[in-house]
This record gives structure tokens, C-alpha cells and sequence, in this order.
């Protein structure tokens, strides 16, 4: 049976509100009172409820933070982040994964506004924000991870994919090759979107240059494999000489098709680059090219600025974008 602070006062011959004292303002209390009640507190193995003690005081020490996919190495790298900045202020990092379904990611959302988070970071799967402005409108912050809002309405960290998939193409186009694809999906994440327009741009600006678009329906090592195994499947001639994979799990799928064919040569036949510099990526049996973004600060921004928005420091939303950097690796640098 769980024990209360009155059983807890009962044992330690004092009174509730001393025992409310020790676990919570120790220093008004004479230290051999306090050693009095932590003894019986040992001894009756009593645990307080933190969770019911926050609600009261209407003052969560938890923040909410929704991925698009857990297993993407990116994002674990963004909670971290996220992580490290939380425990500066002794708050936690509850972590929910959409797994880029929106059923998912409102289920989380809900969980967290019944839980009263301190504030929610999310990375949504598009720009239908209903459920987010909700929340903000009970009084809890939101910032969006990864990316912004068409309308700019809620605090955000990202990289300027756009420019991303800019540096992606004009590095294929700058090693010589002209025909082009796009791999990656669904394309209602902006993320993929803006990659794939950044990529067009650069594909525009030369002449003799194409580029198509293979769909996927997630940015996974498995989607990958099958796009990869579709290109394989083509005539040689019909096949591109070059591709850009929206995230680094298409690329490695897309390179394992590849490599299991002894005719297709990676760079020399096809060129690939991936985006977000996973740790994984430098490891390939083919070192992948890359567009990094930094994980780690995006998540440890985004708690600041979320934290900001807590404290009343900032009455403005805050858009802060960093810039992405091309790595350039075997996959591309034969």
C-alpha cells in the first residue's frame, strides 16, 4: 500500500505541514527534525507524487517533444540536444514519436496537454496546426522543430532546406552529371518539399540537366532498398547518373540496392548523396556524401527559445534557421 505525507507525519511524530517543509524547504526546519523525517520517510519507503504536487502548483518540471520518426538517427541526435538544455534547468524531455502518422502525433499532443507539460517542441507532419494552436491557447508554448510555419505563427529552429538541396544538386551537377532523381516522400513533409525545390533550382540553372522525382511513402532504409531496386530494374540507359535522397535512411536503402548489383558502381555509374550527415553515413560500405544539419544545436535551441516563451522573456515568435554544409564522401567523390 502506497504511503501518504500523513502516514509519513504520523510516524515521525510531526505534523503534515513539517514533513510538506523537509521535501520542500528544508531550510525552515531544524536539521534534526529534518533527519527525523527522512528517517521515517526510509523507513516506510514513501515516494511523493511530483506528478500531483506540479498540477497544483500549475508549474510542470516536463517538456513534450514529437519526431517524425524515432529511428532516424537525426532526431535522436535533436533530442539530445534538447536533452542536454532541459537538465541545465533540471526539467525532462518526454519523447513521442509520430512515425509520420498524424493520428499519432495528435494522440501525443493530447497526452501532453492532459499531462500539462511545461511546453511542447514538435516536428509536424504538415502545415495543419489546429491541434498546436489549441494547446498554445491553454497557455502552454509551443515551438516547431526542424522547420517552420507557412505563416510564421509559432516559434521554430530549422536549417534552410531549400539551400540544402540547393548545395545536394549543384555538387551532383558539379561532378558531371546531368540526369538526376529525386528520391524521397511523402510530400506533404516540408522538409522533403523544400529539399526537392532547392534541388530543382539548381538542376534550372544548367542547360542539358533533368531531374525526376521518385516518390516514396517514408523516409526510411526500406523505401530506399525499393527505389533503389526500381532504378536497378530499368534499362542502363534509362537510369539516372546521379541521385538525392530527401534523408540519410533512403540513401543507405538506395546504396544497399545498388552495391548488391556487381554492374551498377557507386560513384562511377551512379553518383548518391543523402541529407543529414548521420553517424552512419561516414560508417557505409561506400562513405555517403551528405548535407549535415546540426542535430544537437537545433534541439538545444528549440528548449531555449520554448524556455523563453515560458519565463514571458519573449512576447514575439523567434524563427531562427541555421545554415547546412555539404560533406563530401566517397558516394559522389569517385
Amino acid at each position: 500500500m502506497a504511503m501518504s505525507v500523513r502516514d509519513v507525519a504520523s510516524a515521525a511524530g510531526v505534523s503534515v505541514g513539517t514533513v510538506s517543509n523537509v521535501l520542500n524547504r528544508p531550510e525552515k526546519v531544524s536539521p534534526t527534525t529534518v533527519a527525523r523525517v527522512l528517517a521515517a520517510i526510509e523507513d516506510l519507503g514513501f515516494v511523493r507524487n511530483d506528478a500531483a504536487r506540479q498540477l497544483r502548483a500549475g508549474r510542470s518540471r516536463s517538456i513534450g517533444l514529437v519526431v517524425l520518426d524515432v529511428r532516424n538517427p537525426f532526431f535522436t541526435d535533436v533530442a539530445r540536444g534538447a536533452e542536454d538544455r532541459a537538465a541545465e534547468d533540471n526539467l525532462a524531455v518526454l519523447l513521442g514519436n509520430s512515425d509520420q502518422n498524424s493520428v499519432r502525433e495528435r494522440s501525443y499532443l493530447d497526452h501532453f496537454e492532459e499531462q500539462r507539460v511545461r511546453g511542447v517542441l514538435i516536428s509536424p507532419l504538415d502545415d495543419d496546426l489546429p491541434a498546436l494552436e489549441r494547446i498554445r491557447a491553454r497557455g502552454i508554448p509551443v515551438v516547431l522543430v526542424d522547420r517552420e510555419a507557412g505563416d510564421q505563427s509559432f516559434s521554430s529552429v530549422s536549417v534552410d532546406d531549400v539551400v540544402g538541396g540547393y548545395l545536394a544538386a549543384k555538387h551532383l551537377l558539379d561532378i558531371g552529371r546531368r540526369r538526376l532523381a529525386f528520391v524521397g516522400g511523402p510530400e506533404a513533409i516540408r522538409q522533403v518539399s523544400d529539399r526537392y525545390e532547392g534541388a530543382a533550382k539548381a538542376v534550372a540553372e544548367v542547360e542539358d540537366a533533368a531531374l525526376e522525382r521518385i516518390g516514396t511513402d517514408a523516409l526510411s532504409v526500406l523505401e530506399g532498398r525499393a527505389a533503389g531496386e526500381a532504378i536497378i530494374a530499368r534499362d542502363p540507359a534509362d537510369r539516372p547518373d546521379a541521385v538525392f535522397a530527401a534523408n540519410d535512411l533512403l540513401a543507405m536503402g538506395l546504396l544497399q540496392a545498388l552495391t548488391m548489383m556487381r554492374d551498377v558502381r557507386v560513384p562511377g555509374d551512379i553518383a548518391l548523396i543523402g541529407y543529414d550527415d548521420i553517424d552512419f553515413a561516414s560508417a557505409a560500405v561506400v562513405p555517403l556524401s551528405s548535407i549535415r544539419q546540426p542535430a544537437a544545436l537545433i534541439g538545444y535551441t528549440a528548449v531555449q527559445l520554448l524556455l523563453k516563451e515560458t519565463e514571458g522573456e519573449s512576447t514575439e515568435h523567434e524563427h531562427i534557421v541555421f545554415q547546412p554544409e555539404l560533406v563530401i564522401r566517397a558516394s559522389t567523390a569517385g
